[in-house]
């Protein structure tokens, strides 16, 4: 299959109107697709290509449905098998595989994306890399780890060594690969940003070529493989960045209205030793909760992730901002808990609790103002920050009206001089000029999680 005809395909994917997706147990195999699969499990042995009905379908799917607008969409592909090799070594083999008999091939580790980084659009086949799950190595300042091994497990690892990473997402089982190829950012992002920004030491990286030979690339260079859903090569091992493990606590607190409860946010952020995680819910967020006593669903809620040296200081930045102190709860269960309601998280909570919403993620300190005009953009909208030092980010939460209703109210945001990034497609979004580039090179047939590029007509404005 060609790059061109991958592009024309994309069209009927994107075609909200077309007719319905047909299920696994509906599809007929193609003579390309048995035969890569023998030959896959000759790599892999038997166990290794997987043809079930049942895990093909949880295999072509991730949280996209928690967009209204992608959800309309699915199903929108399903893997004619699922590849499950147990060490970064047979990762090549595979896609050279892929390229002799011109097979999709999409990457996948939890499965915990939103944006549909991680439905094989072309079907094809699904590459699960949870079993390549090996700690390799660790330094001073680094730890190496295969693309399959989970975010939780580098933690603990390097909590051994007296060290921790810069940075988690909020979802802790999270892979490695999968954070890096299409996450963000999370607990850690107050001080260093997002995976994009020196998190990454160096990368392995497998192409989707006739030799498939893995490359090494370092800091600035692993940028093209950040963010790009596995579209530039499949991210085989990857070293990342750790600092000096520190005691951490968490501060539960309560405020009575947005100017106090966003000075005192401002005020956290720019504490020293500086927090790991601060964020800030609307009591129309914290309600759908799971109840604790740290959290109050009739006020606005302040939650932060500090040094325990620096509790006292911290505590007196929420009392001189007239807020109330509910907790402060030691590691591991207080940091834990902020961690788990950071980020996206307080949207599935949302969603889980009542139909009829969705969400955008934003950004800019116009957040910690008056937010009269922004929640007039929208019915019934919420707020979710997230501070940082290099400006406040969060999600906004509201009443679905429809699809066009969603793109005027970013436009109105955007005027309002709050920045908006959509999640409600599954197209890469970022550095897209440098990840065509190198997709040329290093996916030449457009094998690799087809569909995810987009056309330049397709681009967000």
């Amino acid at each position: 299959m060609t790059r061109t005809n991958l592009t024309a395909l994309t069209e009927l994917v994107d075609d909200q109107d077309a007719g319905p997706t047909p299920s696994v147990t509906e599809r007929q195999s193609t003579p390309a697709i048995e035969e890569f699969c023998a030959e896959a499990a000759a790599l892999l042995g038997s166990d290794g290509v997987v043809r079930d009905p049942a895990v093909r379908e949880k295999a072509s799917c991730d949280w996209a449905h928690m967009s209204p607008i992608l959800s309309a969409k699915l199903p929108a592909g399903h893997a004619e098998a699922v590849l499950r090799p147990t060490a970064h070594e047979q990762i090549p083999g595979l896609l050279a595989l892929a390229h002799h008999h011109r097979i999709p091939l999409t990457p996948r580790g939890k499965g915990t994306g939103n944006y549909g980084q991680a439905i094989p659009l072309y079907d094809g086949v699904v590459l699960d890399l949870t079993g390549c799950g090996r700690v390799l190595d660790a330094g001073d300042g680094w730890i190496r780890a295969e693309a399959g091994a989970k975010m939780s497990d580098l933690e603990a690892h390097a909590r051994t060594l007296g060290q921790e990473l810069w940075m988690f997402p909020s979802t802790f089982g999270t892979t490695l690969g999968g954070f890096l190829s299409g996450g963000s950012g999370g607990t850690g992002s107050l001080v260093h940003k997002t995976n994009s920004d020196g998190f990454v030491r160096e990368l392995t990286v497998a192409p989707c070529t006739a030799d498939a030979e893995p490359f090494i690339v370092q800091d600035a260079d692993a940028l093209p493989y950040i963010h790009a859903y596995g579209t530039t090569g499949i991210i085989t091992t990857a070293t990342v960045r750790l600092q000096r493990a520190r005691t951490w606590t968490g501060l539960f607190a309560a405020f009575p209205d947005w100017t106090s409860a966003t000075a005192a946010l401002d005020a956290l952020v720019r504490l020293e030793p500086a927090p790991r995680l601060a964020s800030l819910d609307e009591a129309g967020l914290v309600r759908v909760y799971p109840p604790d006593p740290a959290l109050d669903p009739t006020a606005l809620n302040l939650r932060a992730i500090i040094e325990e040296e620096a509790a006292d200081q911290a505590q007196a930045i929420v009392r001189s901002y007239d807020g109330e102190v509910l907790d402060v709860r030691s590691a591991p269960d207080g940091p834990a808990l902020i961690s788990s309601l950071s980020f996206n998280h307080p949207t599935y909570h949302l969603m889980k609790a009542e139909e009829g919403w969705f969400h955008l993620e934003i950004r800019g300190d116009v957040l910690l103002g008056d937010t009269t005009e922004i929640k007039e953009v929208f019915p019934d909208t919420l707020l979710h920050l997230e501070g940082m030092r290099s400006g406040t980010v969060g999600m906004l939460m509201a009443r679905y009206q429809g699809e066009q209703s969603v793109y005027d109210g970013i436009a109105a945001l955007e005027v309002l001089g709050v920045g908006v990034h959509s999640p409600h497609n599954w197209h890469v979004d970022r550095r897209l000029d440098l990840v065509r580039e190198t997709a040329r090179t290093a996916d030449p047939l457009g094998l690799l999680n087809p569909g995810k590029i987009p056309a330049p007509s397709q681009e967000t404005p």
